[in-house]
């Protein structure tokens, strides 16, 4: 009988082979996966590269916008000119004149300031960032005009932070009239973000600078009658509440005003805030009604005139540019000095908020026949309820009494006045054939 055959070899050939596969088969899964990683932190790389490059952060974002401006005046850093340039407008021609950086020097109301305090022979420097939220050819005409009177406009923004502390590096500012902001109560609800990033952002951007710098300029700023939102006393005090605002553009502005006082109490930076009533004029605004009032009458258009749910029209203190203007240089002028140097407090500070408005609120219809007198034209106009959201109240009145005690501050011009002046402005500018009325209805 014989023996059996002896298979331990062959099952032990059969266990290497197994073993060795088992080996290749894990080196192939490991090379796969290194090779996988390394490909997948490559994408990575390459994705956050493309993000970087077209989104870039915040930080970088004011770096790349701080050396597009120092680029587009490259040819004057290099020579020391440019900064020539900024001490030349801001150097006062007045014995113990004002040194003043002027925010929004191509808005309504900055232009006009600046051009007030350039007159009187205080120094004026601007600072603009030309948007688009209504037509920057009209900024531009105002930047023209400034120019011919020598008031220099700095194109930057507020949230430019090395632009802000090279402008006040340059120039030692005894003031800051802060009135740069995203303005706007209904144009809100479709751009958010944009009232955020001037009104706020921007706000405590220059608050950093102005904190930091030696010595502290004393600043006014624009706040807003929309931060009495939904309060029905009347007329409007400063006393009165302001927590509930019925617009992001009013809480905006009150978010301002309690910032303003926590830098007032941490750094010793002297605050006055300014409460504008619906502000008028010539060189104003075209998102505002009695502009684009004017436009669509001329132009033979309907124009929609608000009345509450009630039936009752809607009224506004409407305040000429002029009796704005005074108001802000009188805060101006009686703005004691910060008291902090170098971003350290060293004692109190002066911390005020003023109501500027006419105190004779006028129903919009009014408004409308002043215009329709002084256009010669009937307005097809079409009346609709105000929606409850709208964002703006039915009715303002300004108590000015504080600022007639502190500031001197004493509005003289009546609506006709004043739209009359703007009538003349609006087909001047506008190059436009048409013959003004002189008998104009009483307000």
């Amino acid at each position: 009988m014989g023996s059996p055959a002896d298979t331990s070899k062959s099952i032990k050939v059969e266990r290497y082979k197994r073993y060795i596969r088992r080996v290749n088969s894990t080196k192939l899964l490991n090379a796969s996966s290194k090779l996988l990683f390394r490909a997948t932190l490559l994408v990575a790389l390459i994705l956050v590269f493309l993000f970087t490059f077209n989104y870039p952060p915040l930080a970088l974002a004011d770096m790349y916008s701080t050396q597009r401006h120092l680029q587009a005046h490259s040819h004057f850093l290099s020579s020391g000119a440019w900064e020539k340039q900024l001490r030349h407008s801001a150097t006062p021609r007045r014995p113990n004149g004002l040194t003043v950086l002027v925010t929004g020097a191509a808005g309504f109301v900055g232009s006009h300031c600046s051009l007030a305090l350039k007159k009187r022979g205080d120094g004026v420097l601007g600072l603009d960032n030309f948007n688009a939220y209504y037509d920057p050819s009209l900024k531009r005409a105002r930047q023209a005009m400034l120019a011919k009177h020598q008031v220099l406009i700095v194109e930057g923004d507020l949230n430019d932070t090395p632009l802000l502390h090279k402008l006040l590096d340059v120039v030692a500012f005894t003031h800051i009239l802060h009135l740069a902001a995203q303005a706007g109560v209904r144009y809100a609800m479709h751009n958010p973000q944009s009232y955020v990033t001037a009104n706020i952002a921007g706000f405590v951007n220059l608050l950093e600078a102005a904190k930091s710098a030696n010595p502290q300029p004393a600043i006014v700023w624009a706040s807003s009658s929309s931060v009495y939102g939904l309060n029905t006393e009347n007329p409007f005090s400063e006393l009165h509440r302001t927590d509930q605002p019925a617009s992001l553009y009013a809480a905006t502005k009150k978010a301002g005003e309690e910032i303003a006082h926590s830098y007032n109490h941490i750094y010793g930076l002297s605050l006055t805030g300014l409460r504008f009533f619906t502000v008028y004029g010539p060189w104003g605004r075209p998102d505002m009604a009695y502009f684009f009032f004017t436009k669509d009458i001329l132009q033979g258009k309907s124009i929609d005139v608000y009345e509450t749910p009630e039936g009752k029209q809607v009224a506004r203190d409407f305040t000429y540019i002029d009796d704005i203007v005074k108001g802000c240089l009188g805060a101006l002028d009686t703005a004691e000095k910060s008291s902090g140097s170098g971003g350290k407090k060293r004692g109190a500070a002066q911390l005020r908020v003023y109501n500027l408005g006419n105190t004779s609120p006028v129903p919009v219809g009014k408004l409308v026949s002043i215009l329709e007198g002084l256009l010669n034209s009937k307005a097809k106009k079409h009346v609709i309820k105000m929606p409850s959201n709208d964002g703006d109240g039915p009715y303002t009145h300004a108590n000015v009494s504080l600022a007639f005690r502190d500031l001197a501050y004493k509005p003289t011009t009546d609506l006709p006045t004043g739209l009359r002046k703007f009538v003349k402005w609006y087909v001047g500018y506008y190059g436009l054939q048409t013959s003004l009325k002189k008998d104009i209805p009483s307000a």
